[in-house]
């Protein structure tokens, strides 16, 4: 049996296109540029989110775009002429929560040499990074992201993030947690001593919104 899915796309849009996507629930994130989706702007560092069909109207700069989706359906994206649209990263989401689902979008800061101490989370996770740079340890193997760069956490895996030390790193996330969890922060630290460490990451919620548990559509 298929799996639910959690991708992300890069799109890239050229100035006056549109692009027309079906339902499913997603945010959007503005890495440059300008949108307009139902008659409202999004610029630089702006993030939109929703279930149903939408249209990106890209504006006189152009776009380009990180969009998280969440599915039960082999994807079948068609671009028009001025679009460019990539599929950076997707996972079967094996620890998918039970019950009634929450997508959460956010930014997480770190100061330069700052780290995320041997941690979980609550529920499944796609990451990439903005600025700076990261190494990330997770099941016996270490690897390290520069800006575009992407990963996939499971959440209940344990995790070190050790952040970039000679410059600030940040990165943007979409994960997908349990709908109890609106509003209050899903880390779990591994390590009792740890719990009482000052933690030096900066967060702001771009989302953090209930979402229909998709239906898996078999082949």
């Amino acid at each position: 049996m298929r799996l639910p899915m959690l991708r992300l796309y890069e799109d890239i849009l050229a100035n006056s296109r549109v692009f027309v996507l079906p339902p499913a629930p997603r945010m959007i994130f503005v890495v440059h540029g300008t949108i307009s989706i139902g008659g409202r702007s999004f610029k630089d560092e702006g993030a939109w989110h929703g279930e149903g069909a939408v249209a990106l109207h890209a504006e006189a700069s152009g776009a380009s775009l990180w969009r998280w989706e969440l599915s039960g359906m082999i994807s079948a994206d068609t671009t028009p002429p001025g679009v460019v649209s990539r599929e950076k990263l997707s996972a079967e989401l094996h620890t998918l929560p039970k019950g009634e689902l929450l997508l959460r979008g956010d930014s997480v800061g770190f100061p330069a040499g700052g780290c995320a101490y041997l941690h979980r989370h609550q529920g499944p996770g796609i990451r990439c990074l903005i600025e700076g740079g990261i190494r990330i340890d997770a099941q016996g193997q270490s690897t390290s992201y520069g800006p575009g760069g992407a990963w996939y956490e499971t959440g209940p895996d344990p995790v070190f993030a050790q952040a970039a030390s000679d410059r600030p790193s940040r990165f943007i996330r979409v994960m997908i947690l349990p709908r109890e969890l609106k509003g209050k922060s899903s880390l779990q630290y591994v390590n009792e001593a740890d719990k009482s460490k000052p933690r030096v990451q900066q967060y702001k919620i771009l989302a953090d919104v209930p979402v229909t548990r998709p239906t898996v559509q078999q082949s």
